[in-house]
């Protein structure tokens, strides 16, 4: 039995309330609930006859002695077989407020956690950047061994990426960007900056060992720091020493590197240059153009890149092609195999990077270059292994300074403070 006694403290109204929520007559028992072809007006002075407490007798199983002012009544509209199918936006918003839960408010009134997911899809991609990063490297260098001509390679591989993002836009499994002309001026800059990080880190793997290039290129940090002060940004003390050791560890494996070469270290030195601008630049553009997400914009870079890559590698190394195919074929010595190898550098090259991308819409570009460091940890340990590089003890020992001075450059810059209005 439910009896409905309204106390003067209570400002429920049901006839207000009524408009909002209809009430469901099969809840409750139908001596104390107006038929559905009562005037709404004689309901109303009805209700506002009584002064006395009110209480809920284990409706759609609350306790009994539960008043109307105490009751959440977020979670009685939000109940199952309550009164309304669908919680408000306001309600929903208190009902958030009052958990004291970091929950935000979508635009449909719904409420997320979307902190937790976007750790965990963060998570995801770097998870998917690292192992299609190996996969990459591991086949790319297998190609560049009996196929040496990384102007054509570094070539085929934005043209897979290019054909990639077309598939995806012709299906519709990505939305496609609307292109405007200011569009295209603002990524001239970061795609520029990815072809001479791009063709510059292919001479350096076609010339020395993977680890090698990879323990230079984990000098990144450094070039993000000083290209970011030029910018405008300014470090602590502690960011400036941290980046010392990366400095010391790098120079030491660099001279005791046993497939040493002055064309793979300028290459890995040129690289980090590159790609540290195209991350700094790639923010800038995707502040810019906020509605374009990562994929997209990086789609976008590919292909102009290709358009600036391909015609330099025909005017470098075309002439030698053809030779450089047939002795390839005659070293493999099946074709199929060396299709393979090169379809497999040119797909996962484009996925590593896609996922590098969706990263970079979430977090700066330092931060991005110490996970990039982190990445190549793991690639160097994979590819020693693969390969059976040499190591000497004092190479190892200056990767491992390399690392660890990424780790302190790290710990250096997680609590530096955002500036209003600059990259988030």
């Amino acid at each position: 039995m439910l009896s409905l006694n309204l106390s003067p403290s209570s400002n429920v109204t049901f006839s207000n309330f009524s408009k909002r929520c209809a009430l469901n007559d099969a809840l409750l028992e139908p001596s104390l609930v107006n038929r559905k072809n009562q005037n709404q007006r004689n309901f109303h002075s009805q209700s506002l006859q009584s002064n006395r407490s009110s209480s809920f007798s284990n409706v759609h199983g609350y306790p009994s002695g539960i008043s109307i002012s105490r009751l959440h009544i977020s979670k009685f509209l939000g109940h199952s077989n309550g009164f309304c199918s669908k919680p408000t936006p306001q309600i929903l918003q208190a009902a958030a407020a009052s958990s004291g839960t970091p929950e935000e408010s979508s635009p449909g009134g719904e409420i997320e956690e979307t902190k937790p997911n976007k750790t965990l899809q963060l998570g995801i991609i770097f998870g998917l950047w690292y192992f299609q990063n190996i996969v990459f490297n591991i086949y790319n260098k297998k190609v560049l061994n009996i196929f040496p001509f990384p102007w054509l390679l570094a070539s085929f591989q934005l043209f897979c990426g290019s054909v990639w993002m077309f598939i995806l836009w012709s299906l519709k499994l990505q939305p496609c960007p609307k292109i405007s002309k200011s569009f295209i001026i603002a990524l001239l800059g970061p795609a520029l900056f990815h072809t001479i990080g791009h063709i510059s880190a292919c001479v350096s793997f076609s010339k020395v060992a993977v680890s090698f290039t990879h323990v230079i290129k984990s000098a990144e940090p450094v070039f993000s720091v000083v290209f970011s002060s030029f910018l405008g940004d300014t470090y602590p003390l502690k960011v400036w020493l941290s980046i010392l050791p990366i400095v010391f560890g790098c120079s030491l494996a660099a001279v005791t590197e046993v497939s040493f070469n002055f064309g793979g270290l300028w290459g890995a030195m040129i690289s980090n240059v590159g790609f540290v601008l195209r991350n700094i630049y790639s923010k800038k553009s995707l502040q810019n153009f906020k509605e374009v997400n990562g994929l997209n914009l990086y789609g976008w870079i590919t292909i102009i890149s290709l358009l600036y890559l391909f015609p330099v590698a025909v005017f470098v190394e075309g002439s030698q092609w053809i030779l450089g195919y047939q002795k390839a074929i005659e070293t493999i010595g099946q074709p199929s195999k060396f299709y393979l190898w090169v379809l497999v550098s040119g797909i996962f090259y484009h996925l590593y990077n896609q996922s590098s991308y969706q990263a970079l819409d979430d977090i700066s570009p330092l931060t991005f270059s110490v996970g990039n460091t982190m990445k190549r940890v793991v690639v160097i340990v994979a590819t020693v292994l693969v390969f059976r590089n040499p190591v000497r003890p004092l190479n190892a020992l200056g990767s491992a300074i390399a690392i660890f001075g990424t780790f302190l450059y790290s710990q250096a810059t997680a609590k530096k403070p955002k500036k209003e209005g600059g990259e988030k």
